[in-house]
């Protein structure tokens, strides 16, 4: 690893601590370098605040070495008014030796323009350091301005039997009673309400808003909870379920067409989707390739034992195409993987 590898993968290390703050925006870290030394470092941290590029130059105590310094970026500075100046003026005004950016960014506004403002004004400028990793560090932002469509992750938990429903009747006491089957350990679904803070809205179909109603808020982690999107074709969902009664905002589709859905939420600005299930929602998104990510945890328990009622209905685990684990990962007794559809990326 040559030496602007070294400071770029600091760079990153740094960006990612923007992960609970930064969305809409990307996560972005910038490192300062004087005779191969660090002397300012910096990150995204809120988004409406200032850049990492600005974070790091205001961390450096001796304004004066910033005209012999390189500094690295994970993104390309952006070159227009947002809710913050030009990040490319600044470091021009700042007069720095050099410039290493990480990535091109694919947004419109910026695209290139930054990297060439820079250039114009005399200062080298390398492109393309770890541009794998930088990418990897941003790609619901980056699909979202590539492919005009949200970051779709499906996630679901599964029995050691494949199974990720079961549903019985229960007759008790002259009333009948749902089971539903659990998977999930608390653990796992606290990990899932922290990733439901990381995106920006959650879908689930109609007949698990039916039978599950559930509220979709990341009530087990602190941090914001994701808007909340199903489909009612047929106008069965009623007005007193939990996701359309209190909490945050609900979408209700009237359609199933998935296109035109994820046009719609591209239109919205919504960069990350999270699908939870159930198996006919998760098997429309894998059948159309609309996946580019997936979560799956197995659980320990053989579901099929926990039944012998002939009314039960039973679902299986959908299965993925084009799948390519990622990660795996050991919590709380559950193994889990972290899945990438390699025909999408």
């Amino acid at each position: 690893m040559n030496q602007d590898e070294i400071f770029m993968k600091r760079a990153i290390q740094i960006a990612r601590c923007g992960e609970a703050g930064a969305a809409p925006n990307p996560m972005v870290g910038a490192v300062i370098v004087y005779d191969g030394k660090i002397i300012g470092e910096g990150y995204h941290r809120k988004y409406g605040g200032p850049h990492a590029e600005v974070n790091a130059i205001n961390s450096v105590q001796d304004s004066q070495l910033l005209s012999k310094s390189t500094i690295y970026v994970t993104l390309e500075p952006c070159s227009h008014w947002g809710k913050t100046p030009p990040c490319c003026d600044l470091i021009i005004d700042k007069g720095f030796e050099r410039v290493v950016v990480g990535m091109q960014d694919p947004n419109q506004n910026v695209n290139g323009q930054g990297i060439e403002r820079i250039r114009h004004a005399g200062i080298e400028v390398k492109v393309g350091v770890l541009k794998d990793e930088c990418e990897a560090l941003n790609n619901s932002f980056l699909t979202f301005h590539r492919m005009r469509r949200p970051f779709i992750t499906l996630k679901w938990a599964q029995s050691s039997d494949g199974i990720i429903g079961i549903r019985k009747t229960v007759c008790d006491v002259g009333q009948t009673n749902t089971q539903v089957l659990r998977i999930s350990t608390l653990m796992n679904q606290m990990l899932v309400h922290r990733l439901r803070t990381r995106v920006q809205a959650i879908m689930i179909g109609t007949e698990t808003a039916l039978d599950d109603n559930p509220e979709l808020t990341a009530r087990l982690w602190d941090g914001p909870s994701p808007i909340r999107i199903t489909i009612d074709r047929h106008g069965r969902l009623g007005k007193d379920l939990r996701m359309l009664t209190s909490g945050p905002e609900t979408i209700v589709y009237k359609n199933q067409i998935l296109g035109e859905i994820m046009y719609d939420l591209h239109r919205r600005g919504i960069q990350h989707l999270m699908v939870e299930g159930g198996k006919k929602l998760l098997e429309s998104f894998i059948n159309e390739g609309l996946w580019d990510e997936a979560r799956v945890e197995y659980g320990t328990t053989e579901a099929l034992s926990q039944t012998g009622s002939d009314d039960s209905r039973i679902t299986y685990a959908p299965i993925l195409k084009s799948a390519k684990i990622v990660r795996e990962m050991m919590i709380d007794g559950h193994k889990v993987l972290i899945l990438l559809n390699s025909q999408s990326q």
